[in-house]
């Protein structure tokens, strides 16, 4: 069985191929900066038949969606009742499932009898309990306009969740972890039993951990303020709060790898802050558990980082630590192998 997987951004697109046979990797292609999605699959195709694999071969495509809000909770066959929700949930997730529904079509308009399914970032935080994912909002605001916490990460985190079982040889279902998935975008994430309890992320992917250019947690009577006294819009202070703030915010840098690098003050106050944080949510989420077999790290900065792992744990009590990459494409062609044969 031949599966692809498509993880379509607003400027990016991967694309992978895989043999579930064996779960080897037949064709994979990372096309950057792209002008539209359209003139990217048919750069793919190209690649694709000059390695001799044609669209007919695939047996069917799964695509990253990154919010599928309160109606999806698992992977499923995409249809136009689903491209309709995909399209919906983009007022929660403006800058990211217009990209994946631009994903989906182009494949659709190029391959209409392929079966395509969506596998959504939202899905694996579906398990946790109320008093995790309400705001302390008036409960009118999540009962009638969805206000809640979503999380996000989730193919990542599940991924992660599944290898950390099998290295540490127990059931999924006994698993009790911490994973940070630490990138230009990062989240924490408490496991328990195998599931998703809480997560640092929120509505959307502002929330949590201080990023690339992303604030993370602030009091929120600073957006009013800056509307305000500050004389700026909405979307100019969702702009800054997105795209001008975290590390990039503090020094000017969003690539922890020239921060690490760098003899700049800020630079260093900027991974100071972001590592603060960090632990803070660690210390935090151990509370959840009565026994916590490890904390994981992966992402970019998870994986590569051996100062920033040490000192996110530095002092603190836990038994074992796990640095695994993550694959979030392999995870999506499992999920989708588990759908198309059921």
């Amino acid at each position: 069985m031949k599966i692809a997987v498509v993880n379509s951004g607003s400027s990016s697109l991967k694309f992978k191929l895989f043999d579930m046979l064996d779960e080897s990797v037949l064709f994979e292609m990372h096309i950057e900066e792209l002008r539209s999605h359209h003139e990217a699959l048919k750069e793919i195709l190209e690649k694709l038949e000059e390695s001799k694999i044609e669209l007919k071969m695939i047996d069917a495509i799964g695509h990253r969606v990154v919010h599928g809000g309160e109606l999806f909770k698992e992977a499923i066959l995409i249809d136009d009742v689903v491209l309709k929700s995909i399209d919906k949930l983009s007022e929660l997730a403006p800058l990211h499932n217009p990209a994946n529904l631009e994903g989906i079509l182009a494949f659709k308009n190029k391959a209409p009898t392929l079966k395509q399914y969506a596998i959504f970032d939202t899905a694996f935080h579906s398990t946790m309990p109320r008093e995790a994912y309400l705001y302390a909002l008036p409960l009118d605001m999540y009962e009638n306009h969805g206000i809640r916490r979503y999380g996000f990460h989730g193919t990542s985190h599940t991924y992660i969740a599944k290898e950390s079982a099998r290295i540490l040889e127990k059931e999924l279902a006994e698993l009790n972890i911490i994973s940070l998935h630490l990138g230009n975008g990062a989240s924490v994430c408490a496991i328990k039993n195998g599931k998703s309890i809480d997560t640092s992320m929120g509505f959307t992917p502002l929330e949590g951990l201080v990023m690339g250019t992303r604030s993370g947690d602030m009091d929120a009577a600073i957006m009013p303020y800056m509307m305000h006294t500050l004389k700026k819009s909405a979307d100019e202070v969702s702009e800054i709060l997105n795209k001008k703030s975290g590390l990039f915010g503090i020094c000017g840098l969003s690539d922890v790898r020239e921060i690490l690098s760098s003899d700049d003050e800020n630079a260093k106050l900027a991974l100071s802050m972001m590592i603060r944080r960090i632990r803070k949510y660690v210390g935090s989420y151990m509370t959840l558990f009565d026994t916590l077999d490890a904390v994981v790290f992966t992402g970019g900065i998870g994986e590569h980082s051996s100062y920033i792992k040490d000192e996110v744990m530095r002092g603190l009590n836990i038994a074992k630590t796990l640095v695994i990459q993550t694959d979030e494409e392999l995870e999506i062609a499992r999920q989708v192998k588990s759908r198309y044969f059921k």
